[in-house]
């Protein structure tokens, strides 16, 4: 499954994209642990290992989905039937689902705003290296996420949270190529004279 070995490294990483149109096969074995192994390669200031990884997959994906569903009907009771089946379909029919468990610890030195982004910097590894074995995944959340009964299923009792959910599997179709943000809207060199400006603040002033 691992994407053509030819492939520069990092042209291997500008062609990666969301995509949320998966079927199966997902990364099983051996193969899952290497990705996952990705995630737990993140910054950690304080070494504090926040990541939580819970892989939902064959049968217990329609059973999950139900919390899932349970979970938005006490957290958005005004979300409508069309958006809960559309998530319960989602969750019960993804070849694989990887809940992004946050295990914070909020009396520590370090902030718990950087425990949350060594968190958010694994799933960006794990979303990495799924494209780099010829996987595909997309990042999923919503105020389900924060409903206490569905993150105990999850083994996150207060204080831990969850940053949502990674849908993983194959791309039903090739990845297009997407139009990307023009990097130099979005860096500028500090020069020591003045402040830095940036295109893209420009544009929306």
């Amino acid at each position: 499954m691992t994407q053509a070995s030819s492939v520069p490294p990092l042209d291997l990483l500008l062609e990666r994209s969301s995509t949320g149109d998966l079927v199966a096969p997902a990364p099983q074995g051996d193969v899952l642990v290497r990705i996952l192994s990705a995630g737990l390669r993140a910054p950690d200031h304080g070494h504090l290992c926040p990541w939580r990884y819970v892989v939902i997959a064959g049968d217990a994906r329609p059973a999950f989905a139900e919390h899932v569903v349970a979970a938005m009907g006490r957290q958005e009771p005004d979300a409508p039937e069309k958006k809960r089946e559309k998530r319960r379909r989602r969750f019960s029919e993804t070849p694989m689902i990887i809940a992004l468990g946050m295990h914070l610890r909020p009396e520590h030195k370090v902030p718990v705003m950087e425990q949350e982004m060594a968190v958010a910097a694994g799933a960006m590894n794990v979303l990495n290296a799924l494209h780099m074995e010829g996987f595909g995944g997309v990042w999923v959340s919503g105020g389900f996420c924060e409903d206490r009964a569905l993150l105990s299923q999850l083994g996150l009792d207060a204080p831990h949270r969850l940053a949502g959910f990674l849908l993983v599997g194959t791309a039903e179709k090739p990845e297009r190529a997407r139009e990307r943000p023009e990097t130099g809207d979005y860096m500028a060199f500090w020069t020591g004279s003045e402040p830095v400006t940036f295109r893209a603040d420009e544009r929306q002033r």
